[in-house]
């Protein structure tokens, strides 16, 4: 049984955290949808741009594994950089491309829930006083258009990092963002909202780092598991980038890093020969 998670939301949703500051994440238990199949799971997982990088649903999906020994979870990556609540409209392509890839994905597993990661571009000129009326307008047809209409709704805050650089000042409303966001998840029903307190952020001052997307990710999940808002740190999300460390690999996870070194360059075909022979030793 596949059990998927939509991933909606702007660029914090499909992640800039830089790929060599965490551990990957091996583990043949997650997948992520691609050209309508689930397939191993690998950061970027959310290809919006060429500078995707760490998000919050690699440390998410490695907690839910560790609740749930046997199944597996399958994300649905439709994050896009950038984008706006207009953008999000029912009627234009980042919903209908949601909705298609989800659709995609129900064939061959149960949508169990919705992380929703946005709201930069609504943090300045007042743009944050039509939050909730956009908001509930794209959620409830998500819901009608796919049949789930109790499905969990996770919802995100904005980093309190924002508003205080140069690239991050522009985004001088994110508070007021983060109240409407709120409210929203106190207004309804399977919606929960979880703090960004206390992360921090790449060198841009917008984007969330690496680390703090993994504990993002451990924030998420909680909200998910105890259906209830998060709006602290959650229990030993210290240790984040070791979400998934304490298990040996499986020889399809060994085979898969090998790979990546392989054709990533790093490693000459006599150096995989040799590695791939030794899976199992």
């Amino acid at each position: 049984m596949i059990h998927s998670f939509l991933m909606i939301g702007q660029s914090n949703m499909a992640g800039r955290g830089f790929l060599n500051d965490v551990p990957p994440i091996y583990n043949e238990r997650i997948k992520m949808l691609r050209n309508g199949l689930f397939q191993f799971m690998e950061e970027p997982i959310n290809y919006d741009r060429s500078i995707a990088g760490v998000g919050l649903a690699a440390s998410f999906a490695a907690a839910w594994c560790k609740k749930n020994k046997r199944d597996e979870i399958g994300l649905i990556p439709c994050a896009e950089g950038g984008s706006s609540l207009d953008d999000w409209s029912v009627d234009d392509a980042l919903f209908a491309n949601a909705i298609a890839q989800t659709k995609l994905a129900q064939r061959i597993s149960t949508l169990d829930g919705i992380i929703w990661h946005q709201g930069e571009a609504e943090s300045h000129s007042g743009k944050y006083r039509d939050y909730y009326d956009k908001f509930f307008v794209i959620i409830e047809r998500l819901r009608q258009v796919l049949d789930v209409p109790e499905i969990p709704l996770i919802i995100g805050g904005l980093g309190d990092y924002l508003g205080h650089s140069i690239m991050g000042g522009y985004f001088n409303e994110y508070s007021q963002v983060n109240e409407e966001l709120k409210r929203f998840a106190h207004s309804h029903n399977n919606c929960y909202y979880v703090t960004a307190q206390g992360l921090t952020c790449n060198p841009d001052g917008i984007h969330l780092n690496a680390v703090s997307q993994r504990i993002f990710g451990l924030r998420y999940y909680e909200a998910y598991d105890q259906k209830c808002h998060i709006l602290g740190p959650v229990r030993n999300e210290n240790r984040a980038n070791e979400i998934d460390n304490d298990r040996p690999h499986t020889k399809a996870e060994k085979a898969q890093m090998i790979n990546v070194l392989f054709f990533g360059g790093k490693i000459s075909f006599e150096e995989y020969q040799q590695k791939m022979s030794q899976i199992g030793d």
